[in-house]
Parts: C-alpha cells; sequence; structure tokens
C-alpha cells in the first residue's frame, strides 16, 4: 500500500505528532469561526505557506494531492453561481484550506506515530469496553486507504478511457466500490491471519 508521509525529510517531520495533530484539530474548526471572504484568503495563504516552507518539490507534492479536490470546488462554485449565493467563496476557501492543512500533516507525520497518539488518546475508552488499539488501527487503515482507492479510482478511470470515447463519470462508482470491497476483504483476512481482528 501507498504512504502517505513524504520521503522529502522537513523540519516539520521533526515536530512531535501529537503537537501537529492538536494544531490540526484547532485550525480545522477556527476556519468555520471565519466568515469573511479576506480573512480566509489569508488563512488559506498561511496553510499554503507551510508546505512552501519545507521546499518546492514538498509544495509540489503537496498540490498534487489536492487535485481530487476540483471537482468538488466545481461543484460548489456552479451551485453558488446559479444561486448567486457569494458565500460560495468561504465555502472553497475553507475546503481547500482544511484539505491543505491535513494533507500536510500527514505528509510530515509517520503513520506509526499517529498511531500511538490515537492509542494514547482513546486510552479512556476502555473503560467502557471499546479498545484503543482497535480505534487507532481503524483510522490507521483508513488514512493508509486514501491514497489507494485514490491510485485505483485513477487505473479504473485510464482503464474506461482507453475503451471509450465517453467521461468515465458515474460509470467507473461501481468498478471503484467492488475494488475497495475486494481490498477489505484481503486486508480482513490478513488481519484475522495474523492474529488481529478482521
Amino acid at each position: 500500500m501507498l504512504a502517505l508521509t513524504s520521503p522529502l525529510e522537513t523540519w516539520a517531520h521533526r515536530l512531535p505528532a501529537g503537537l501537529k495533530m492538536a494544531a490540526l484539530c484547532l485550525w480545522t474548526p477556527l476556519l468555520f469561526a471565519l466568515h469573511t471572504p479576506a480573512v480566509l484568503t489569508l488563512a488559506t495563504l498561511a496553510t499554503a505557506a507551510l508546505p512552501l516552507s519545507c521546499g518546492l518539490d514538498f509544495a509540489l507534492a503537496s498540490a498534487r494531492l489536492l487535485r481530487p479536490l476540483w471537482p468538488f470546488v466545481l461543484i460548489v462554485a456552479l451551485w453558488h453561481l446559479w444561486l448567486a449565493d457569494p458565500s460560495g467563496i468561504a465555502i472553497i476557501l475553507r475546503l481547500i484550506t482544511a484539505v491543505a492543512a491535513a494533507n500536510f500533516v500527514t505528509m510530515t507525520t509517520r503513520l506509526s506515530d499517529m498511531i500511538a497518539v490515537i492509542t494514547t488518546i482513546a486510552r479512556p475508552l476502555a473503560a467502557i469496553g471499546l479498545s484503543p488499539g482497535l480505534l487507532a488501527l481503524a483510522i490507521a487503515m483508513v488514512i493508509r486507504f486514501i491514497p489507494v482507492m485514490l491510485f485505483k479510482a485513477e487505473v479504473i478511470a485510464q482503464a474506461f478511457r482507453a475503451r471509450s470515447p465517453r467521461r468515465p463519470g458515474w460509470r467507473i462508482l461501481v468498478p471503484i466500490l467492488l475494488a475497495a470491497l475486494d481490498d477489505a476483504d484481503a486486508v480482513a483476512e490478513a488481519l484475522r491471519a495474523r492474529g488481529g481482528a478482521g
């Protein structure tokens, strides 16, 4: 499976995982407290400055991770243009900024470090019968599968384009869903084989 952590070592890799995850948890709700496009634009620029501070190659890799976001940005923009509602600008800026901030954290934090933080935070849940380790594993699997599914969706879309002049669109949803279910089944089998929950 592909890892989200960037192989390009930066100053942000050396920061504690808990600090970065806490900052992300504070930054994202703060975006929803900001309403004016001018202030949200400053927040977006501040977030964009983080990957840029890590070098051009890192910033370009970070920008490539935002590509799957553009169809949603286009839909929101067209919808609010049709309604003549200027609040769409704020929604788009929040969306881009929140995802860019999350990308920065995942690109500069090892998955094992994130699991350790989640396990520590979830430890009190053991009192009500929930396993902190299983919760951390579930969250880690979701994080790890995001780039895998994006890659598989792109491969399926390319295969469709090679066989048809039409745009893939909704036509590839079923193959993507089947690929996700197949991967989930394979991972469950692997976990059971290793004595984990599956």
